[in-house]
């Protein structure tokens, strides 16, 4: 039942007005749902490879997200698992440094809809300032930085990241704490996660 309420979201996400524009270009909706999932990842968007293959996190931030996790490939995307929902989930283009933001009220839009449907949820990490603005709200603290500092407080349920991109190895070396502190409870979270 679930599933085929999923299958029907996702036929809407991609009929929707809001996104004949990308439906024109022939992209898909890049997330994975799926009523067993554990584990949800919420990120930014979709990047521009990660648009074109159709897999999320189909790139060096991938790869260095699932490294953080301390889980491979097949484990990652498994969807029965791991549901990865972006902010967006289409590539929103290319800003003068990085990507352009997700577009406002899209999660608002979906999020909910497709959450309602994933009911073995236990462990959402939420990753990078867009996202812990939607999901943390005014739980939040004055800065990124702090707020992944402060993932503690905010377990068993939330696990706030900085995005795993690349241009974030300046942050994780002024950082230090980062690696040895909250990489060894997010891995071990996410193993006690998919162990039940």
């Amino acid at each position: 039942m679930c599933i085929r309420k999923l299958e029907t979201i996702r036929r809407k996400i991609i009929c929707h007005p809001d996104n004949e524009w990308a439906k024109n270009k022939g992209w898909e909706p890049i997330y994975t749902a799926h009523p067993g999932a554990r584990i949800n990842i919420i990120g930014q968007a979709p990047g521009r490879l990660a648009q074109e293959s159709g897999i999320p996190w189909d790139d060096p931030s991938g790869r260095n997200l699932r490294f953080w996790m301390g889980i491979d490939n097949k484990t990652f995307y498994d969807p029965t698992k791991i549901s990865l929902m972006p902010m967006d989930f289409y590539f929103p283009g290319n800003a003068t440094h990085g990507d352009l933001p997700p577009r406002k009220g899209f999660a608002d839009m979906w999020h909910a809809m497709i959450l309602a449907q994933m009911p073995k949820i236990a462990l959402t990490i939420v990753i990078g300032a867009y996202a812990q603005a939607h999901i943390l709200g005014s739980r939040r603290k004055n800065n990124l930085t702090k707020t992944v500092q402060s993932y503690e407080d905010y377990l068993p349920n939330l696990f706030p990241l900085v995005h795993p991109s690349p241009r974030n190895n300046i942050w994780q070396k002024k950082n230090p704490w980062f690696a040895k502190q909250v990489l060894p409870d997010l891995r071990e979270q996410v193993k006690t996660v998919l162990a039940k």
